[in-house]
């Protein structure tokens, strides 16, 4: 069993890891867990190429990511949990989609923004369009 593990760095987010802690026992073996988080990518600017270059570009995505990775990847090794991780970067929804599916996963486990004061039930948006598009099951954790 491979599963995705989307984090943002938020509480919701935690929520998804620790299901994956308490739950790691549901599986004859130890499931592979991808722990993931996407970064947007920075607006395309005119001449942003002149100021920032491609490398300074990955290290900030990389930074940040592993900033948004450092919690729940805390939690999964407190928990006995074994992982790897990665940084993505573009749109939330469509890169863990495609990843889930490019890297075999056979579940996407991700939190979800839960309930709000305006809207009753409804589901974060990332959450929303992940289960309209992704090929692989989705598990939501609120």
């Amino acid at each position: 069993m491979k599963i995705l593990l989307a984090v943002d760095g938020s509480e919701n987010s935690m929520h998804a890891v620790e299901f994956m802690i308490k739950h790691a026992g549901w599986y004859r073996e130890p499931p592979q867990v991808e722990l993931v988080t996407v970064h947007l990518p920075v607006p395309k600017l005119p001449n942003l190429g002149k100021v920032v270059g491609r490398r300074e570009l990955a290290r900030y995505y990389e930074e940040e990511g592993r900033a948004n990775l450092a919690r729940a990847a805390g939690r999964l090794k407190a928990g006995g949990i074994e992982f790897t991780q990665r940084v993505l970067v573009g749109t939330i929804a469509e890169t863990i989609a495609r990843h889930a599916k490019e890297a075999g996963c056979n579940l996407v486990l991700i939190g979800t923004r839960g309930l709000t004061a305006a809207s009753g039930a409804v589901l974060g948006s990332t959450a929303t369009k992940l289960l309209h598009i992704a090929e692989t099951p989705v598990l939501l954790v609120r």
